[in-house]
């Protein structure tokens, strides 16, 4: 029994020797050496579009806007709108009361025809030389004036008819039929915003960076997961000396009528658009403030290369400085290698 027992744990030592050494080598990953060579999966790094992005807040303003006003000071006669309402371009809004302007309109009209009568009379004479050329001057001079009266009667009577100048969404009426008002009242307001500008700043050193039909890409609260997208129209032709800061306005396209005047719009201006290589961000390994992928050269080792990186777009890194288009990196496999080893690449992604 004491010689059995020394058996029994050596024979039990040499199974847990055997049981750990077949789950480590499951448990390894599959970069093993196959005949001294670790095995990665590679790809060849190709290029793909970046951009510096800065930030701003404007404020939305109608592409036209208008405060509707009557000329003359007279009393409403008829509303012909619904508050909120959209219009078109010369579409009747407010008619004021014109029945005395009408009138002298239509006597207007009566002299005209008077006096068109009276000159081709006239004219006919003249041709024939039986009335002298005072006569015929005379005849068409009153002619003239009388047309010009009637185009002055119905001047006075069209600013007593409110028409829409552009077409638009009104605003809330604030003026009701048999109101007295006079220029500068208020009876409505009225907005083109099937297009929007924002007017916004950025600072002077980006000035370089901002131009004329750069795109640009705006959130608003009420829609925080929808983007409105535009492009910049015009850059101010001065920097604000307080502020340091030049005036920049844009125009986005409002085909829902979501963006109102007044309204604040979070933007982002799209600078700098280029093409540069690009490696995914599992490729990078990084050691303190610094950062590495392996390449893999012709003779099928590997370099560890630090690399300089710039902007990251959704599991892509930008590469500023220490690689180029065509050159193979690992992107799989990384832990278990070291600079100068060599690899057998099971797979290239491309």
């Amino acid at each position: 029994m004491k010689l059995l027992k020394p058996i029994i744990v050596i024979a039990a030592s040499i199974t847990l020797v055997l049981v750990a050494h077949h789950f480590i080598r499951r448990s390894e990953p599959q970069q093993r050496r196959a005949g001294g060579d670790t095995t990665v999966v590679a790809e060849v790094v190709g290029t793909r579009s970046f951009a510096d992005r800065t930030e701003a807040i404007g404020t939305v303003s109608a592409n036209e806007s208008v405060t509707v006003t009557p000329s003359v000071t007279e009393r409403i006669a008829r509303v012909h709108f619904d508050d909120g309402a959209f219009v078109q371009r010369g579409d009747v809004l407010v008619e004021l009361a014109h029945a005395e302007e009408s009138a002298e309109l239509e006597e207007a009209r009566i002299k005209v025809a008077n006096q068109e009568r009276w000159f081709e009379r006239v004219e006919s004479l003249r041709q024939r030389d039986l009335v002298s050329q005072e006569e015929f001057d005379l005849a068409r001079g009153s002619l003239d004036a009388a047309k010009a009266r009637a185009k002055a009667a119905e001047a006075r009577l069209q600013d007593r008819v409110i028409t829409a100048p552009f077409a638009g969404v009104l605003g809330i009426r604030r003026a009701s039929p048999g109101a007295l008002v006079s220029p500068g009242d208020v009876i409505t307001t009225l907005d083109d915003l099937s297009v929007v500008k924002v007017d916004f700043t950025v600072p002077e050193a980006l000035l370089s960076e901002v131009a004329v039909g750069q795109s640009i890409e705006g959130h608003a609260a009420p829609w925080p997961e929808e983007r409105f997208g535009g492009k910049v129209t015009s850059i101010d032709s001065r920097v604000n000396r307080s502020t340091r800061a030049v005036g920049v306005q844009a125009r986005l396209p409002n085909p829902g009528g979501k963006l109102r005047s007044g309204m604040l719009l979070t933007l982002e201006l799209t600078c700098s658009p280029r093409e540069a290589p690009a490696v995914p961000e599992k490729a990078l390994l990084s050691y303190a403030d610094r950062q590495y992928v392996y390449v893999v050269r012709e003779d099928q080792t590997v370099e560890q290369r630090e690399v300089i990186l710039g902007k990251r777009d959704v599991g892509w890194v930008e590469i500023v400085e220490g690689l180029s288009p065509g050159d193979t990196i690992v992107v799989d496999g990384l832990l278990s290698l070291r600079d100068g080893a060599s690899v057998r690449v099971e797979q290239t992604t491309s």
